[in-house]
C-alpha cells in the first residue's frame, strides 16, 4: 500500500527533476557553514554555476542589520568577490560544474546577516542565485530550551477533541464540518493529558476562520469565537501551566484566507496600501496562492509592512502566554523571513520553543537551524510506517536508516517525532487496523532522540472509515474524526501508552542522541540507548537475541503484544526469546 504523501518530492521522478534543475542553474541554496553562526564567528558561503552558463566569476552581496526590526532593508550592500576553488564533473548532468566560496567575517550578537550571491562573466551577463533569493541569518548563542529536550507532545485538533460542559458532538452532513470541539473542552481534559504524561500540547490553529481547520485565517490577532474567547485560551494556559505543560500554537506565516481583510482591500482597490502584500501576476484575479488554491493567497513577506504585521502575531500570541509555535509549511515564506522570525521569538519570550513542517529530505530540514529550534521529522516517520505499517522494510534496512538517520542532525536540532498526523491515514488504519503493529512502532519511536507526538486519538485506538485519497486528491478529514472517550477508548492501548511515556521521562538515556545497533538480520532488530536495549521482531517466526556481554540480570521494562523470555546460557551470556511481531525495552 502506498501512503498519501504531501509536497513537491513525493516522487521518484519529482526528486530527479529537482536534483536536476537546481544544479543546472546558479545555485547557493543554504550552502553555509555554519548553518546557525555564533557571534563572532566568520560564515563561509558556496554558489554552484551548472554546465553550459558562461559565468567564470561570482560574487557575494551583503549587509548587516545591527538593530534588527521591521525596517527595510538599506539601498546599498558591501560586494565581495568568491573564489572558484572547484571544477567538478556532473554525471547526472554530464558537464562541468564550477563551486565557488567566500567567507564573511563574523558579526555581533543580535545582528542580522543579509546576503545574495551571483554569478557573471565579463561581457556583462549576470545571473542571481536561486532566482535572486535574499537570505539572511540571525546571529546569536541562543539554543532550544531545555524544556525542550523532555518534550512529550500531544497534538489536539481542536474542533474534534471535546465540546466541553457536557455537550455532545455535531454531526455535520460532511467530514469537513464543525463537530464542536472548544479551548473550553480542551481545558476541561488537560488532567486526561497529563495522566498519559505527556507535557507538552500542540494545538490546531485556533484563529478565525471558515474552515473545520483553521489553515486559512481571516485574523492573526483573535479567536475562532466557535472556539471560544481569549479568557477560554488564558484559562487554558494558566490551567496547562499549572500541571507543568506547555503549549504550541499551530502558526501559518506562508498564507490566510482570501477573506482576510487585507487581501479583501487589495482587491477591491487598485492604489490599496495593501497591493504589495501579495504577489499579483495579473490583478485583480490572478495570483501566488498555496498549491494553487485561490483562496489561500500566498503573503509577500519580503514587503516589510507585511513581514511586520506577521511578526507581531508572532510576539502577540508569546505575550499572551504561548510556549512557541509549530509553523505551517515552512518552506513557503523567504528564507530571509526566519532570520527576524527568530530574532522576535527568542527576545520576546528566550524559553519558546519552535519547529516547522519540512516535508523535503533531511538536507533542507537542516536549512531552518538558526531560523527554527528544528523540523517535524516526516523522513523519519516514512522509515517507520514502511517498517511498521506497511512492512516494507526488513531489520537490516530499518536499523542502517536510523543509524544514519540519527547521526546525521547535529544534538541542537529539534526533532519531533510522529507516527501519523491531521494530513495523512492514521497509522493504525495504513497497519490494516492491527494494533501489534503500533505498538511496536511506539515503541520505536518512543526509544529514539527527537520528541516524541501523540496525535490525538492514537494512543486509544482511534482510526478512520477510508483512506484520506478520494477521486484522485487528499481528503484528510477522514483521519481527524472526533476523539474517543469512555468506553469507547482501548484502556490496554492507552495504559501501554502511558507505560511508554513513563519509562521515556524516567530515563534519560532514551532522550539522547545516538543508537548502537547491536543486531539486525531478518525480522529481528537490537539496539542500544546506552544501558537500555530495544529488541524487536517484525519477522513471523520467533527468534532469539544474545544480550550484551555486559548484561547482569537483565530486566524487562516494558513489552509490545508479547514478553520475551530471558534466559542465561552460561557464566556471562543472557538470551532474549523474542514471540513474532513482539518487542520489548530491556534494562542490560
Amino acid at each position: 500500500m502506498q501512503d498519501f504523501v504531501f509536497g513537491t518530492l513525493a516522487t521518484d521522478e519529482l526528486r530527479i527533476e529537482f536534483v536536476r534543475a537546481r544544479r543546472a542553474g546558479v545555485t547557493h541554496a543554504h550552502a553555509r557553514r555554519p548553518r546557525d553562526p555564533l557571534p563572532g564567528q566568520p560564515v563561509t558561503l558556496e554558489l554552484t554555476v551548472g554546465p553550459g552558463l558562461p559565468l567564470d566569476s561570482a560574487r557575494v552581496e551583503w549587509w548587516v542589520d545591527q538593530n534588527p526590526g521591521f525596517t527595510e532593508r538599506p539601498g546599498f550592500w558591501s560586494a565581495s568577490p568568491m573564489e572558484l576553488v572547484d571544477l567538478e564533473w556532473d554525471m547526472l548532468l554530464w558537464g562541468y560544474v564550477r563551486r565557488f566560496r567566500v567567507t564573511l567575517p563574523g558579526q555581533t550578537a543580535g545582528s542580522i546577516l543579509h546576503y545574495r550571491l551571483a554569478a557573471f562573466s565579463e561581457d556583462g551577463t549576470e545571473v542571481y542565485a536561486d532566482g535572486g533569493c535574499e537570505y539572511a541569518c540571525y546571529i546569536a548563542d541562543d539554543p532550544a530550551p531545555e524544556w525542550a529536550r523532555d518534550a512529550v507532545i500531544y497534538h489536539i485538533f481542536v474542533d474534534r477533541f471535546n465540546p466541553g460542559q457536557g455537550r455532545a458532538w455535531k454531526h455535520p452532513t460532511s467530514p469537513a464540518g464543525f463537530y464542536g470541539g472548544t479551548l473550553q473542552g480542551v481545558t476541561e481534559k488537560l488532567d486526561y493529558v497529563a495522566t498519559l504524561g505527556a507535557n507538552v500540547i500542540w494545538l490546531s490553529p485556533i484563529f478565525p476562520s471558515p474552515s473545520h481547520h483553521g489553515y486559512d485565517a481571516t485574523d492573526l490577532f483573535e479567536i475562532e469565537p466557535r472556539l471560544g474567547t481569549k479568557a477560554d485560551l488564558r484559562h487554558l494556559l494558566e490551567q496547562a501551566h499549572a500541571r507543568g505543560m506547555r503549549v504550541l500554537l499551530d502558526l501559518v506565516p506562508n498564507h490566510w484566507s482570501s477573506l482576510h481583510a487585507t487581501f479583501q482591500d487589495a482587491i477591491k482597490h487598485p492604489d490599496s496600501i495593501y497591493r504589495d502584500w501579495y504577489n499579483f501576476t495579473h490583478w485583480p484575479d490572478q495570483y501566488e496562492t498555496f498549491f494553487g488554491v485561490q483562496d489561500l493567497p500566498q503573503i509577500n513577506l519580503n514587503h516589510p509592512a507585511a513581514r511586520q504585521h506577521m511578526l507581531e502575531a508572532v510576539k502577540y500570541w508569546l505575550e499572551f502566554g504561548v510556549d512557541g509555535y509549530r509553523v505551517d509549511y515552512a518552506l513557503g515564506p523567504a528564507p530571509s523571513f526566519w532570520a527576524y522570525f527568530r530574532q522576535v521569538t527568542r527576545t520576546t519570550k528566550p524559553d519558546s520553543w519552535t519547529f516547522g513542517e519540512v516535508v523535503e529530505p533531511s538536507e533542507t530540514q537542516r536549512n531552518f537551524e538558526g531560523g527554527l529550534d528544528g523540523c517535524l521529522d516526516f523522513i523519519l516517520l516514512d522509515g517507520l510506517r514502511q517498517a511498521f505499517a506497511f512492512r516494507s522494510w526488513d531489520a537490516a534496512r530499518l536499523a542502517d536508516f536510523l543509524t544514519r538517520h540519527e547521526a546525521f542532525f547535529p544534538a541542537s536540532f529539534s526533532r519531533p517525532s510522529f507516527l501519523d498526523n491531521h494530513d495523512m491515514n492514521r497509522f493504525l488504519w495504513a497497519a490494516g487496523n492491527d494494533q501489534r503493529w503500533l505498538r511496536l512502532a511506539a515503541l520505536c519511536q518512543f526509544t529514539l532522540s527527537g520528541q516524541p507526538i501523540i496525535y490525538y486519538g492514537t494512543e486509544v485506538g482511534l482510526s478512520q472509515e477510508r483512506d484520506v485519497r478520494q477521486d484522485g486528491r487528499g481528503l484528510p478529514e477522514e483521519s481527524r474524526l472526533p476523539m474517543l472517550w469512555g468506553n469507547a477508548q482501548d484502556s490496554d492501548l492507552l495504559a501501554y501508552y502511558r507505560q511508554l511515556v513513563s519509562l521515556r521521562q524516567g530515563h534519560p538515556a532514551l532522550r539522547q542522541p545516538g543508537l548502537q545497533v547491536m543486531h539486525a538480520q531478518g525480522g529481528l532488530l537490537a539496539y542500544a540507548r546506552q544501558e537500555l536495549l530495544v529488541c524487536l521482531n517484525l519477522g513471523k517466526q520467533a527468534g532469539e537475541l544474545r544480550l550484551p556481554e555486559q548484561c547482569n540480570r537483565p530486566q524487562v521494562l516494558l513489552h509490545a503484544n508479547q514478553p520475551p523470555t530471558l534466559r542465561q546460557a552460561n557464566a556471562g551470556t543472557w538470551l532474549a526469546s523474542l514471540s513474532p511481531f513482539s518487542g520489548a525495552l530491556i534494562k542490560a
